[in-house]
């Protein structure tokens, strides 16, 4: 294993202080002091997929088998009397394939948040800092996407199947990066936010988990945290700006996006459903009917949600989508 990779391992690991911008001070020079830390940030502490990652390193490989796979007895499923009656390796391949599942997911959604970035930096100045900044981001959901994929190639686990219907609808989210990019920054925090508290949960617990899965989390987490600061300072100092139109349009689109974007990152796809026979009964135990999942789904989005607060975007009519799609404390 590369050094890099060992010492990520073997520290306690500290989720970083997510970047944010002095609010007290001109709002566009603390924009730009923002950029300015993130692009320095992207150059000293960044991560490659196949170096800084031994995946051949006798205690990187991944079996179905293996126990540290299981769900926890505070997941949503995990806690089910049907998941805990499953056989030993059928409760550890269930916690192997949602793993793989949602790194399946999430190169999915990376790869259409990289297709809006590189159309939101093809309208920026090329010597700006969001220019730069959109391109370090890209490189780093590369290597994301690369990390998530090997993963699921070494799990040797079923991921869904990407439809027509699905790769037409990610190209009309792309072009918000040029159409409409508060609308993007709105996606991008939709997917980034939720698996962002979950893993940062995860790490706050002292449960010992596969140390394969640790480090893509940890590295995740590392970078994610620039990613988030980008699309939260960017709405900070852009959605003022945007006509009455578009911000009604915003406000309304934003939590439907949201809604839908949780739901992709904290429920089991249907092929994990389908393919270990899990009765609907147990899905709506788990996740529809379940206090305990919806208040983990509305603490995710909590920072996303304030930030809507802030700008204005939590309108009567957008408050009834928010409520709608339970993302709304009781």
């Amino acid at each position: 294993m590369s050094t890099t990779a060992t010492s990520a391992l073997n520290e306690r690991f500290v989720p970083p202080v997510e970047e944010t911008m002095d609010t007290k001070s001109d709002p566009e020079a603390a924009y730009q002091n923002l950029l300015e830390r993130l692009c320095s940030a992207a150059v000293n502490k960044r991560y490659e997929a196949f170096r800084d990652i031994d995946w051949d390193a006798p205690e990187m490989q991944v079996s179905a088998d293996d126990p540290r796979w299981e769900l926890a007895k505070d997941h949503p499923l995990g806690a089910t009397e049907w998941y805990q009656s499953q056989p030993d390796e059928v409760r550890s391949s269930i916690g192997l394939n949602l793993i793989a599942g949602f790194c399946y997911t999430g190169r999915i959604f990376e790869g259409i948040l990289s297709r809006g970035l590189l159309r939101f930096a093809a309208t920026q100045p090329h010597n700006s800092l969001e220019y730069r900044f959109a391109y370090h981001e890209v490189i780093e959901e590369a290597h994301h996407s690369l990390m998530f994929q090997e993963f699921v190639n070494r799990s040797g686990m079923p991921v869904p199947t990407i439809t027509s219907e699905f790769i037409e609808n990610s190209s009309r989210v792309a072009e918000f990066g040029t159409s409409f990019p508060a609308m993007l920054f709105i996606y991008a925090l939709g997917g980034e936010d939720p698996i962002d508290y979950i893993q940062r949960e995860g790490h706050s617990k002292e449960s010992i988990g596969h140390p394969l899965n640790e480090l893509i989390s940890k590295i995740h987490i590392t970078e994610e945290a620039r990613h988030v600061a980008f699309a939260r300072s960017y709405l900070s100092l852009n959605v003022p700006k945007l006509s009455e139109e578009k911000l009604h349009e915003l406000s309304l689109a934003a939590p439907t996006i949201l809604g839908t974007l949780s739901k992709m990152m904290m429920q089991p796809p249907e092929h994990i459903i389908a393919t270990y026979n899990i009765p609907a009964e147990v899905i709506d135990e788990a996740f529809v009917n379940n206090p305990a999942h919806s208040n983990t789904v509305v603490a995710s989005l909590a920072k996303v949600r304030k930030l809507c607060e802030k700008l204005g975007l939590m309108n009567d009519e957008a408050i009834k989508i928010w409520r709608e799609n339970g993302l709304l404390p009781e």
